[in-house]
């Protein structure tokens, strides 16, 4: 255990921008049959500060919920989540939601895993300040393309004397609705393969948002004040920047709405007129009502997301619901 009062967190980064390979992804996204921007494009610094916007609003309830089911319900997490174990906090951000339950969950490690290292960097910096004795590793890493622990994590596990401690794999948040059922899945045996990678009593403790009627999904993504449809604009800002290319914002509506058949919220952005997008080495005409495919938020039934976490692999799932049953909190070991 670390009880310098020095301590600072450790930091590896994975993942490195490549500005050619974003751009060839924005650009095969622009020209291709329906066209569609990736959603981690939404989040450049403005678009951060705006989705901490929406987390506020009175019709995005999941961020209050989940919390909500926290507070409640963690003395019982904390019955199931391993002793002693390595807590690896999946898209940590301001790492808030996992400092909230070190009092119950206890760990005896923290890996904080986010794609941008700089936010990371500063977040942990500050957590550290205020757990001087427990240590922190920040992971700069794209999991979203792969979860398997690079070699650095695995040496600062072991020069911690943390190799063979249980390994919880935290997900809040419901953002494994950002992919879909097949993807998830994927995602989700890449946990298990993390948990079985330390010791005896690992599993994931994962937030999902669960399906509810239209009338309360669809004001959550399409918000009275525009807040989220400036979040969704923004994305045009973003794509101007790493394109040279000359999106409007003005001139692009937000839609959202939820699809009951996929169990799906979709973000879109519709031309409110035919018009014209140009950039370096290319254009693309759009018609008036012609979509850009922004986000997916796939909405789950507490059955059907405890089979997918079965299916990666996992073992008997217990879940924690709000009184409205409109957010779930899974917690699921690594079944041999």
């Amino acid at each position: 255990m670390n009880l310098n009062p020095s301590a600072s967190p450790t930091f590896v980064q994975i993942h490195r921008e490549d500005a050619g390979a974003i751009q060839a992804e924005l650009v095969a996204g622009l020209i291709g049959g329906g066209a569609r921007i990736a959603p981690k494009f939404l989040y450049d610094a403005l678009g951060s500060r705006l989705f901490d916007a929406i987390t506020e609003l009175p019709e995005y309830y999941p961020t209050r919920t989940e919390a909500a089911i926290f507070a409640q319900h963690g003395q019982a997490m904390a019955a199931h989540v391993a002793p002693g174990s390595v807590l690896i906090d999946l898209g940590a951000g301001s790492c808030a939601k996992a400092a909230s339950l070190f009092p119950v969950l206890k760990p005896s490690g923290y890996m904080a895993v986010d794609i941008s290292v700089d936010y990371l960097r500063e977040a942990l910096g500050a957590l550290q300040e205020r757990h001087l004795d427990l240590p922190m590793l920040g992971l700069g890493l794209d999991f979203s393309k792969t979860l398997a622990l690079p070699e650095t994590a695995q040496t600062w596990l072991s020069g911690q004397a943390l190799a063979h401690a249980p390994r919880t794999v935290f997900y809040p948040g419901s953002s494994i609705g950002n992919f879909s059922p097949e993807e998830a899945l994927d995602l989700l045996r890449q946990a298990h393969a993390v948990c079985q990678s330390g010791g005896e009593g690992g599993g994931v403790l994962i937030g999902a948002d669960l399906v509810k009627p239209a009338g309360i999904l669809e004001p959550a993504y399409d918000d009275s004040l525009g807040v989220t449809a400036a979040f969704n604009r923004n994305l045009l800002l973003n794509v101007n920047r790493w394109l040279g290319a000359d999106f409007q914002p003005a001139e692009w509506a937000h839609v959202a709405f939820f699809d009951a058949r996929a169990s799906r919220i979709e973000m879109h952005l519709q031309a409110r007129s035919a018009l014209t997008v140009r950039w370096a080495g290319g254009e693309r005409r759009f018609a008036a009502g012609e979509r850009i495919h922004t986000e997916n938020s796939w909405k789950w039934a507490p059955a059907d997301f405890s089979a997918l976490l079965r299916a990666a692999g996992f073992g008997p799932v217990t879940c924690w619901t709000d009184t409205s049953s409109w957010f779930g909190v899974f917690w699921a070991p690594a079944a041999s």
